[in-house]
């Protein structure tokens, strides 16, 4: 049986593989495959599509997070992989070998998976409110052979390279020490500087080469097929849209004050939007009410789709959690979850790299606040003292103009063009095909490990 690692290469695409010799060298022993993937082309929704073989229609996973109606909550970046349908690949493998061994590093909905061996960020939440970097691993005792974990750079505005090699440097110690049989490795780098300065920059192709070196480790594993892949491109954009603000302006949308702050109030909106990069799932509480909301929805610049049942159906997003209605943002925009109309109205978390707390995606988490970044990073630095002293801190360099924060790249939609849609390469010549789409992928992998 062979040996198979699988590195989720976030953001891959033709366009950067020109800048990564040593990545385009497992296609020239092997092949390189134009990957389709799914809408949303997020995250969450993509892989869980490569390790079941569903659309999102069948393993649930609509986007990034939710409105969780049963609770009258949106959440986001949930780690529990129960919330994840239909047969996963390692069940699928174990079917025929029982004693087949995997390992997760840092795919997401990590936590609960029946796999061997598992590493994913999570960070410690104080009684206090404090929070600090640490990581979740299967079995405990995985968690003590690791250095900390470094959270900052994994997000935020100093997303960048250390996370990405300490990923690197976890699932050559599992290879090392377990020797899987599969090795799931999630590879975030190249999302960092394509949102913030597109992938058209040279910070992009610089990106690109700086992660080729990180990888090459990991690709020339003896004894092992390598496979990488990408979830979706990041294409260029410019054009930020605000969509609840439009909602609330019609008065779809509701909100609540506390200590002079604004909060979204799910429960008493007739409409409101959970906006994840280039998509929006739009949430219509009395259904007499859609067909004037997707009016209202179709009307704004920006805007390039507004799928409703069969609109749904026909991309394989018809599941009872997503949106009455889904939006998709022309190829240039991208989606802000923004629901306030006066900034010194606006939450506390707002202003913070706060992925659980905003009802969204908030892409200008990447950037210390461009109208005082002088100031941004005097705050942040104030944060981490204090959070080294054992005091309650607020890390919040956020800034809350969208066209200000230029945000340069974005993803979502499904690709227009090549040179920027997602990509596989494999180095196993036997196993080439003219293009791959997201539900093959698990069978795929199947056929490299010598599983039918």
């Amino acid at each position: 049986m062979t040996k198979l690692v699988v590195l989720d290469v976030v953001g891959l695409t033709p366009r950067l593989l020109a800048h990564m010799p040593k990545l385009r060298a497992v296609a020239e022993r092997g092949f390189q495959a134009p990957l389709g993937t799914v809408l949303p082309a997020v995250t969450c929704s993509v892989q869980s599509t490569f390790l079941t073989g569903e659309m999102p229609s069948g393993h649930g996973i609509v986007g990034n997070g939710w409105y969780f109606r049963d609770l009258g909550e949106v959440f986001l970046w949930r780690q529990h992989n129960a919330l994840v349908g239909g047969e996963k690949l390692w069940d699928a493998a174990r079917r025929q070998r029982p004693d087949f061994t995997v390992a997760n590093v840092c795919w997401w909905y990590a936590m609960g998976a029946r796999v061997d061996w598992t590493i994913t960020p999570r960070p410690i939440y104080r009684a206090d409110g404090r929070k600090e970097p640490d990581c979740y691993t299967y079995p405990p005792e995985l968690h003590d052979e690791l250095p900390p974990f470094p959270l900052f750079t994994y997000w935020g505005p100093n997303a960048g390279m250390p996370s990405t090699q300490w990923i690197v440097n976890a699932a050559l110690h599992l290879l090392t020490t377990r020797n899987p049989d599969l090795t799931l490795v999630y590879v975030p780098h190249l999302d960092y500087d394509l949102q913030r300065f597109g992938p058209s920059s040279p910070q992009a192709a610089a990106a690109a080469a700086a992660l080729d070196d990180v990888l090459a480790p990991l690709l020339s594993a003896p004894d092992t097929t390598v496979v990488a892949l990408s979830e979706y491109g990041i294409t260029d954009v410019s054009k930020p849209v605000d969509i609840n603000r439009t909602l609330r302006a019609e008065g779809l949308l509701e909100v609540y004050t506390q200590d002079g702050m604004e909060y979204l109030d799910p429960w008493m909106s007739r409409a409101f939007a959970v906006a994840d990069h280039q998509v929006a799932h739009v949430y219509v509480r009395d259904p007499a009410d859609i067909a004037a909301v997707a009016k209202v929805c179709a009307s704004l610049t920006g805007v390039s789709e507004v799928l409703d049942d069969s609109g749904k159906s026909r991309y394989g997003l018809d599941h009872d959690r997503a949106g009455e209605l889904v939006l998709v943002a022309d190829s240039d925009a991208w989606f802000t979850y923004y629901y306030w109309l006066d900034d010194a109205r606006a939450p506390d978390f707002a202003r913070c790299v706060e992925i659980h707390r905003k009802p969204g995606y908030d892409p200008a988490e990447l950037f210390f606040d461009p109208a005082g970044p002088g100031a941004a990073k005097r705050r942040a630095i104030t944060a981490v003292a204090r959070k080294k002293l054992g005091l309650r801190y607020l890390m919040n360099p956020v800034g809350l103009d969208a066209g200000a924060q230029a945000i340069r790249g974005s993803h979502g939609r499904l690709p227009t063009g090549a040179e920027d849609a997602p990509v596989l390469l494999c180095s196993d010549p036997s196993a080439v095909r003219e293009k791959v789409s997201a539900t093959e992928v698990k069978g795929l992998l199947l056929g490299l490990a010598g599983l039918s």
